[in-house]
């Protein structure tokens, strides 16, 4: 599995690359390997201040439909249209065009809350 050392992680197994105030954000390696073939990905926030930890959107795998957690609290700027007419694309490279959306953070604060790549592997036992 691959776990990129420039990112945060959430323990609900979202990725975040933050670049200034904005920050983009995904699912880990570990989570689209344990949901299995995504089919789709429903977010509707575009446009919306979301907390953190609360619900941003869902993730349709074959076999189960999972919630996906705001890592920091923040402004959904933009959803990765190219996931609807792919979504096997967060299967095939989640931290690259598999990403879901780009946020403006509003919460600077929180980012110290996020875990880094060796507390994630921790978390999942990597």
């Amino acid at each position: 599995m691959n776990f990129p050392a420039d990112l945060k992680y959430t323990k609900e197994h979202e990725w975040v690359r933050i670049e200034g105030d904005n920050a983009t954000v995904g699912i880990t390696d570990f989570a689209q390997k344990e949901l299995g073939d995504i089919v789709y990905v429903d977010i509707s926030t575009v446009g919306e201040v979301v907390e953190k930890d609360a619900v941003f959107g869902t993730v349709e795998a074959v076999k189960t439909v999972s919630d996906l957690f705001m890592p920091l609290s923040g402004e959904v700027l933009v959803f990765n249209s190219d996931i609807d007419s792919a979504p096997e694309s967060v299967n095939k490279d989640p931290y690259g065009a598999g990403w879901m959306i780009k946020i403006k953070i509003t919460d600077p604060s929180q980012v110290a809350s996020l875990l880094d790549v060796d507390a994630y592997k921790a978390l999942i036992g990597v």
